[in-house]
């Protein structure tokens, strides 16, 4: 069983000091994608005059914008960076920007088209543009703290995490999250590359993860590899429910996730499909015609 942080009250618009380099401003968006809301990370010492960094502005929110430059408190912005271009992290960064004369940082923004055939909450916000796209094990420094850049796709295929070296810890974004599990919705979420960027995650032995949406993980080793297993159990459960006869995943969907709130089935439904991409790929499931949220499944 992963060990889920749901305990965790907010304070909406104030800047939490949760570690000696590291402040934590909530968006008030709560949801069943977003748990109780955004959690924008400012970065750096806390001084008049300090150079820090920002990290996930965040949805398009004129309130959480305001809050974000009230919690500077005379500090200057030197770099905004995105952990992926979905747009409860993403739309803020410009007007932050704007705001402050920092440089927006990211990965590329998305080419791949969107799969319109089940809303969910987070779709990508295509008018993101960054300034500057950024590579994998790039390093971004300021005034006392150090960003290394850590590739992580998966949950989107731009997703990126970010390492603050002087604390061992680990920006986590939505690739890992310490309410539930994370979403990999296809075309775009890519359950091979999810599982194979949650293995760097775990080699790296970090003291403590920062997710975007809730508290943070602070027994990471644990943490992770229950993670890891409950991908691989869900898989197993796909594969029992193809032998016992189901062969849509609307079928597999109620009976895989009959706890799970059911205003996620439609995420359910994607991440039970990019499982079948991965299962059909290795052989393990055939689908016809192809792998697709319509198809029909078989054991391989």
């Amino acid at each position: 069983m992963i060990p889920f942080i749901r305990d965790f009250p907010v304070r909406y618009g104030e800047a939490e000091a949760v570690s000696p380099l590291i402040r934590r401003v909530t968006a008030r968006n709560p949801g069943p994608f977003t748990f109780t809301g955004t959690g924008t990370y400012i970065v750096g010492r806390d001084h008049p005059g300090a150079t820090v960094a920002v990290i996930d502005p965040g949805p398009a929110d004129d309130l959480h914008l305001a809050a974000l430059l009230g919690a500077l408190n005379g500090r200057t912005v030197s770099h905004i960076l995105v952990t992926h271009t979905h747009r409860d992290h993403a739309p803020l960064a410009r007007p932050l920007a704007t705001a402050t004369g920092a440089v927006i940082l990211a990965a590329p923004p998305l080419t791949r088209p969107h799969d319109t055939a089940v809303a969910i909450d987070e779709d990508d916000d295509d008018d993101f543009r960054p300034d500057r796209i950024l590579a994998d094990g790039e390093i971004v420094a300021g005034d006392g703290w150090t960003l290394e850049t850590l590739a992580t796709p998966g949950h989107a295929s731009n997703h990126l995490a970010f390492v603050l070296r002087e604390e061992n810890a680990l920006f986590s974004g939505d690739h890992v999250m310490g309410w539930s599990t994370t979403v990999v919705a296809p075309p775009d979420g890519d359950m091979v590359a999810y599982m194979q960027s949650l293995d760097a995650v775990i080699a790296r032995d970090f003291t403590t993860l920062w997710p975007t949406h809730g508290a943070p993980v602070t027994d990471p080793g644990p943490f992770l590899r229950a993670y890891r297993d409950h991908r691989l159990a869900r898989e197993a459960q796909i594969l029992a429910r193809l032998d016992a006869g189901d062969r849509t995943i609307a079928t597999m969907v109620p009976r895989l996730y009959a706890a799970v709130d059911d205003r996620l089935w439609p995420a359910a439904s994607l991440s039970v499909l990019a499982h079948l991409i991965k299962l059909v790929a290795e052989g393990r499931v055939v689908a016809e015609p192809a792998a697709t949220l319509g198809a029909t499944y078989r054991p391989g």
